[in-house]
């Protein structure tokens, strides 16, 4: 174990001595005691060992965090070098988990980090109900919808212990964000889906017709002419060979289009949708998570109340601001979410809204009711059963016999949503106009 004597940590331990301004005397539990559960107790879970994950391990254990488990199911590739630190060219082909706890743990003796080599999905809610606290850094919408999801459900008003506080860090280029969630208390991550950067997606008509950017001239390779060239021959995103062809086709159209700025490395983005990682904005936004870890652990200084977005594109700014819950969000809120319809609307109309919906993230949904299935997207048969239902309205599907079915045609229905992007089921309540 790290001892409290450590002279690593002295600097640590200044900031510990006494609590901060805006803190209750009350609430800080005295240095002493702060030092002791941060270096011997304090059990910390980090999801993720890439850009931002292998930041925040590092800051971790110079913090003095002692018990450390890191979960990731990527294997290191050479592209990553550059920026995740934790890892050498030895390493390549081999598991990020692993490779970032031996190396933090050779670099902080007595700093113990416990891998996982794959999904967060593996884990029962016992394994995540043993962490003081959550530190995410993710490049996965889908996961941190499950992570926050998760930890939301655990929570039980009889047990103080089991609600996990939850900090989430995000980089896209020169921006990126931090926040503090704590589940059932603050907005959590499905609350703020609509904040999301919208997919980029280009209409066929102008890859087709009139390209205007280098990027039109890309898609219109992979998406037209590659399958075109090669027929039934899958385009894989991840060879050299297949993205130097793309690259020769988009930039012989651009040339032809008098359009410039085809690249490799522009091709590349396009087709893997990839957007470019900076290791300082990676840096600063674990820099933020790991402070706000510190100060939830301690007590020393009130934490983020409860999102910091950060831009470095032509200068350094920050702003921070409190998100609100959603009353309709459908894994912290208690409303079911209404949408208002003719009564003639189809019941394909209905998913289309849904699939357009930005607060939702929504790519495959199955509708029932409790007394019926309207949709089911699998299994093929049932799929196959159900898809006459697509045509059909909803003042149709919804009405029954009966003084239920009078108050469905009247009033609309509750429509319950799955969907494999969703760790949860959707409340949908309709009303007819």
């Amino acid at each position: 174990m790290v001892l409290q004597s450590d002279s690593r940590f002295a600097h640590l331990d200044r900031v510990l001595s006494h609590p901060g301004p805006f803190v209750d005397p009350d609430e800080f539990p005295g240095a002493e005691q702060a030092k002791h559960f941060l270096h011997t107790q304090c059990k910390v879970l980090v999801i993720g060992a890439g850009g931002l994950g292998c930041e925040i391990l590092a800051n971790l254990a110079l913090m003095g965090f002692a018990d450390i488990h890191v979960i990731d199911m990527d294997t290191i590739d050479i592209s990553n070098l550059n920026r995740q630190f934790l890892f050498r060219p030895e390493h390549v082909g081999k598991s990020k988990a692993l490779c970032a706890a031996d190396f933090v743990m050779k670099r902080v003796p007595g700093c113990k980090v416990t891998p996982y080599h794959g999904k967060i999905q593996d884990k029962d809610d016992d394994y995540y109900l043993q962490f003081n606290l959550v530190i995410c850094g993710l490049d996965s919408v889908d996961a941190r919808r499950w992570i926050s999801a998760t930890l939301v459900n655990l929570v039980d008003g009889d047990n103080p212990d089991s609600l996990k506080p939850l900090i989430d860090g995000g980089t896209e280029g020169f921006k990126g964000q931090a926040r503090v969630m704590l589940p059932t208390i603050t907005s959590c991550y499905e609350c703020s889906l609509d904040m999301l950067t919208p997919p980029t997606a280009f209409p066929i008509c102008t890859i087709a017709n009139t390209p205007r950017l280098p990027e039109h001239c890309i898609e219109w390779a992979s998406i037209l002419e590659w399958p075109k060239v090669f027929k039934d021959k899958k385009l894989d995103n991840d060879d050299p060979e297949h993205i130097q062809w793309l690259y020769d086709v988009a930039r012989a159209r651009a040339d032809e289009h008098n359009i410039p700025g085809v690249t490799w490395s522009l091709t590349q983005g396009v087709v893997k949708r990839i957007i470019p990682a900076i290791a300082s904005t990676n840096a600063i936004v674990a820099a933020a998570c790991c402070n706000e870890a510190f100060k939830i652990a301690t007590s020393s200084n009130p934490y983020l109340n409860n999102y910091m977005m950060y831009t470095g594109n032509e200068s350094i700014y920050t702003y921070t601001f409190e998100h609100q819950k959603k009353p309709e969000c459908p894994v912290c809120g208690g409303e079911k979410v209404v949408v208002e319809l003719d009564r003639d609307t189809s019941l394909q109309d209905l998913i289309d809204l849904l699939l357009e919906r930005q607060d939702m993230q929504i790519r495959r949904p199955s509708l029932r009711t409790a007394t019926k299935s309207l949709y089911l997207q699998a299994p093929p048969q049932l799929e196959q059963a159900t898809r006459p239902n697509l045509a059909l309205t909803l003042g149709e599907l919804l009405a029954t016999d009966g003084d239920a079915g009078a108050a469905a045609a009247t009033d609309g229905g509750e429509v319950t949503v799955t969907d494999a992007s969703m760790p949860f089921s959707l409340g949908l309540r309709v009303v007819f106009k």
